[in-house]
């Protein structure tokens, strides 16, 4: 992987991880497209650049990361496990599912999801505004909803914002625990898979590395700024339109 290649792939993760559009299936696009083998360096270098998006979203919510939150931390790992259990459990068959067509058939589902929940969405009926205010039973709910990003292509924050919103959060509540549900989910991927792949850092090129990794860490954080501000005004509506023409697309072409 060259610079260039490191730049794209940086940009591509640090722009999708945190929109409910499946960074993973955008990196199996994008390294298909560039012609990036998905060798174990390739692997350890999505690592890297998939922490420094986390480092980006911890600074955004360094406020609520404070021993005054722990009850808000509680119910973020409480809402872990179901995906804890079953990323365990399907370990050893994850790897079946990395192919385009898996992708393409997931975006297309995930944006009919996001289509119909937003057609049925009611502003007024949610009681749920604040990440903190979010009961054990709705974090539960968010984490089974979320045992489905396993499945290259749903995207996690987009199982995750729709599983709040259908246990009664408003989207803002949704997007907020969903974002702060990455910090230990993708924390805990990224050590797993770290571990798995740490020697293949060895002699890899550290200058390509180093910029992914920055040039990841910015973009995520410009990203999920904007973000905030666009569910503000804005519904999901977009993102599931999007998620239908990619999926169709890649369906085409590949």
């Amino acid at each position: 992987m060259d610079i260039l290649q490191a730049i794209i792939i940086g940009i591509i993760e640090g722009f999708t991880e945190f929109l409910p559009i499946s960074s993973t299936g955008h990196m199996i696009v994008a390294g298909k497209f560039l012609g990036i083998p998905q060798n174990s360096v390739v692997h350890a270098y999505e690592i890297i650049i998939q922490f420094s998006a986390i480092l980006a979203v911890m600074l955004i919510y360094r406020e609520k990361i404070s021993f005054k939150k722990v009850d808000l931390w509680s119910k973020l790992m409480f809402s872990f496990v179901p995906f804890a259990i079953a990323g365990f459990l399907m370990k050893d068959y994850i790897d079946l599912l990395f192919n385009v067509k898996t992708v393409a058939y997931m975006f297309i589902i995930g944006g009919v999801v996001f289509l119909i929940v937003e057609y049925f969405y009611n502003e007024s009926s949610t009681h749920v505004r604040e990440a903190e205010d979010v009961s054990y039973k709705q974090a539960l709910w968010i984490g089974i909803a979320q045992v489905f990003a396993i499945i290259p292509g749903t995207s996690r924050s987009g199982a995750t914002i729709i599983g709040g919103l259908l246990s009664g959060l408003d989207r803002k509540a949704s997007s907020d625990f969903s974002f702060l549900l990455a910090i230990p989910v993708m924390g805990a991927v990224s050590g797993y898979s770290l571990l798995k792949h740490y020697h293949d850092l060895v002699g890899a090129d550290l200058m390509a590395f180093t910029i992914g990794f920055i040039v990841s860490f910015v973009v995520a954080y410009i990203t999920v700024k904007l973000f905030l501000v666009f569910i503000q005004r804005f519904s999901f509506v977009s993102f599931g339109i999007y998620r239908i023409i990619f999926g169709i697309i890649l369906l085409v072409i590949m």
